[in-house]
């Protein structure tokens, strides 16, 4: 099961013992369905909770004569689309008309006279989500979108979700494939939708996914960054051991003052260890800073301009 029918799932469990806030979510699934006129009602879904709490919130509702119907797609995917279909047209108009609409008006709106209460607000947005509502898998990115089938619904469901005083939600729009898709990319706007609709499990294993994943990044990043040095060093100390090997096959070491000396032989025991850990090591110890300086002076030495920085 996808992570976005999961969240659906959570939202078809919400109590259906308030017969207000019950109505204000089958509003939101009905209005922004596929088919929603005075003579024709017809919810698709390819979600099957959606589909049973659709049937069940109309027949606690309205009783009217439905039918149900489970097509296979002919996508590769092979999901089912599942369909709920008013049979009567009486029972249309009177759901239609019920929820405050005319057949005179030119096209769809939302009708806050439906949703007059914060509690009501909250479920419509989850009649919404669960009629045309995704969010993407956490582990993959941070998206939830509402795939709207008119202009005008799309730009009355921005204003809605602005108003919401306990969210602070940007929601931002595009059209795509003849839809106007109302999105959210931050992971705090999407957790605070979830939880505002009623899915705080949903909500919760966002936060939870995320955590994880910053724990991974500061690790990788740490890991990345102590690679990155010991390669750093690798390579300087390769120079200063070239060096200091030419000046022993040319020179010799003794040739050297007795500071040089005894870094030069430090190194050459301790191919590996850092300027800071080689300063700590000379006798008296001396900073990493000077363990540089003296390893110039080899450098010099040896025509050899290479080093660590």
């Amino acid at each position: 099961m996808s992570f976005s029918s999961e969240v659906k799932k959570e939202l078809c469990s919400c109590d259906l013992t308030d017969k207000e806030a019950l109505k204000a979510e089958l509003y939101g699934m009905l209005l922004f369905g596929k088919v929603f006129s005075e003579d024709k009602i017809v919810f698709t879904t390819e979600n099957s909770d959606a589909c049973r709490r659709m049937s069940l919130l109309l027949q606690n509702l309205y009783m009217p004569i439905i039918e149900k119907q489970a097509a296979l797609r002919t996508r590769a995917d092979d999901n089912h689309l599942y369909k709920v279909s008013m049979l009567d047209s009486g029972d249309c108009k009177r759901i239609f008309e019920d929820f405050g609409h005319s057949k005179n008006r030119v096209s769809l709106r939302i009708n806050r006279a439906n949703i007059s209460g914060d509690e009501y607000l909250s479920a419509f947005l989850r009649g919404i989500f669960l009629c045309c509502g995704s969010v993407s898998d956490p582990m993959k990115g941070y998206h939830a979108e509402f795939c709207v089938p008119h202009k005008n619904l799309s730009v009355d469901l921005c204003k809605i979700l602005t108003e919401i005083e306990e969210c602070e939600l940007v929601p931002k729009t595009v059209v795509r494939s003849g839809n106007y898709i109302v999105y959210f990319k931050g992971s705090e706007q999407i957790c605070d939708l979830l939880t505002y609709m009623g899915a705080s499990k949903g909500a919760m294993e966002i936060m939870g996914t995320k955590a994880v994943k910053q724990i991974r990044n500061n690790v990788n990043r740490r890991i990345n960054g102590e690679v990155a040095n010991i390669s750093k060093i690798a390579s300087a100390s390769a120079g200063q051991l070239e060096a200091i090997k030419y000046i022993q096959n040319t020179r010799g070491l003794e040739s050297l003052p007795e500071d040089l000396r005894e870094i030069a032989y430090l190194r050459l025991e301790n191919p590996d260890m850092s300027l800071r850990d080689l300063g700590a090591n000379l006798n008296p110890p001396i900073s990493r800073s000077g363990a540089n300086h003296r390893m110039k002076r080899l450098l010099e030495y040896s025509n050899i301009t290479e080093v660590e920085k």
